[in-house]
């Protein structure tokens, strides 16, 4: 594996440093104040607004896709570090056209749309002028497995019917939202458990979509971009609306799953590491018992052992990306499943760590750690638990050094 960036990603990673530093950083707490004080959560907020264009004019769009004529033309090894410069702070990658669920569903356009699914949805999320959501999840089943799915996609004609319950979609309570991809079954009997599902557009406004409420992660709504609970009651949508043809959705999910479980972990790296850093010079600066944080040898450890570990996620995300790009998302899966295992419970503890050396400030609104901690947590659960990659990532091991 390479280790040195070309110029262009060298030269990409020092404006997109010097872009967080100048417009993102200095706004977090406006961010945030804004949030607070709003009688309207969930229109995107006016600082993304407001810092989009500025995005797209410094030449820092759509940076996560490879398509040179839509994107920076990156592979996925050569998109980690600015993935980790963009995880720095939790909500700005929107403002670079790069957060998801947006990343994942523009993906999904591009390898299986349709030309009139691209030019209708795919369009319009390149250019930042829509926001978008999967709909997968269910209350009522183990969404882990996707086989369990129980929303059905049943053909009347020239049309689709979509009856079902949805929720923690993310993205779906913004008002900008438009289209949703939704996971369910049309062929429920079918023996192969694996071609019942499909994948089928469902614009936000189509009759018989009900938001029934923003779901909360740890105490938070997570405003403007939301996790929504959604009731599909008779949605009628046209037949050409299906993804790719009945009994592709599994197929799909797992396309799309790959690079949206390894983004994720190139931004918990960003985390960690400004954590690390916040703790650096919380140990410095502050005085107990007679001398700074920094001079207690637990503090030192943590701080070292902190290190160690962003570093070995951070190599393990990048080989993973390297895989990715040599052999192919399905051949990489295994090495996917390993950092998707790792990244989350190393950033939650690098984030504790640093929430105890910080005392009572740091689970107060006056840091990011709270809201780290929230974001890493959850990572834990999404595009698949822990146990399920552990399960399956063993499984494969045991065939292949005892079988």
């Amino acid at each position: 594996m390479e280790f040195e960036y070309s110029d262009k990603v060298k030269d990409l990673i020092s404006r997109l440093e010097a872009f967080m530093e100048e417009h993102v950083l200095p706004r977090e707490q406006a961010f945030l104040d804004h949030l607070d004080t709003t009688d309207d959560r969930w229109n995107t907020h006016p600082i993304i607004e407001e810092l989009k264009p500025k995005a797209k004019a410094a030449g820092l769009w759509n940076l996560f896709l490879p398509d040179p004529e839509h994107g920076a033309g990156l592979n996925n090894l050569e998109y980690a570090p600015l993935a980790e410069i963009m995880g720095r702070c939790i909500w700005s990658s929107e403002i670079f056209n790069c957060s998801a669920p947006d990343t994942g569903n523009m993906e999904v356009f591009a390898q299986y749309g349709s030309q009139a699914q691209k030019d209708k949805w795919l369009t319009p999320l390149l250019n930042g002028e829509i926001r978008s959501a999967f709909a997968m999840t269910e209350p009522e089943v183990a969404s882990s497995d996707a086989t369990n799915i129980e929303t059905s996609i049943t053909r009347d004609g020239d049309e689709y019917v979509i009856n079902g319950r949805k929720w923690y979609i993310s993205g779906a309570m913004n008002k900008h939202c438009k289209i949703m991809i939704v996971m369910g079954k049309t062929d429920p009997d079918n023996a192969n458990r694996h071609i019942q599902q499909s994948q089928i557009l469902v614009p936000m406004d189509t009759k018989g979509v009900t938001i029934v409420r923003p779901m909360q992660v740890m105490g938070w709504d997570d405003a403007p971009e939301g996790h929504a609970e959604i009731i599909f009651d008779n949605v009628r949508v046209p037949a050409e609306n299906i993804i790719l043809g009945e009994g592709r959705g599994f197929e799909i999910a797992q396309g799309r799953l790959g690079p949206g479980r390894i983004h994720h972990c190139m931004r918990l790296i960003g985390i960690a590491q400004r954590s690390l850093e916040l703790m650096c010079q919380r140990a410095e600066s502050r005085v107990a018992f007679g001398r700074k944080l920094s001079d207690q040898g637990s503090v030192r450890e943590d701080i070292a052992k902190s290190a160690c570990e962003i570093d070995q996620a951070r190599l393990l995300t990048l080989k993973a990306a390297d895989a990715m790009d040599k052999y192919g998302n399905k051949a990489a899966q295994e090495i996917i499943a390993q950092i998707k295992i790792v990244a989350p419970m190393m950033c939650i503890n690098v984030v504790e760590r640093a929430m105890q050396l910080h005392g009572a400030m740091g689970l107060s609104q006056d840091t990011f750690l709270p809201r780290a901690y929230s974001y890493a947590r959850t990572i834990r659960l999404a595009d698949g638990p822990d146990q399920v990659h552990m399960s399956q990532l063993g499984k494969r091991l045991v065939k292949r050094y005892a079988g």
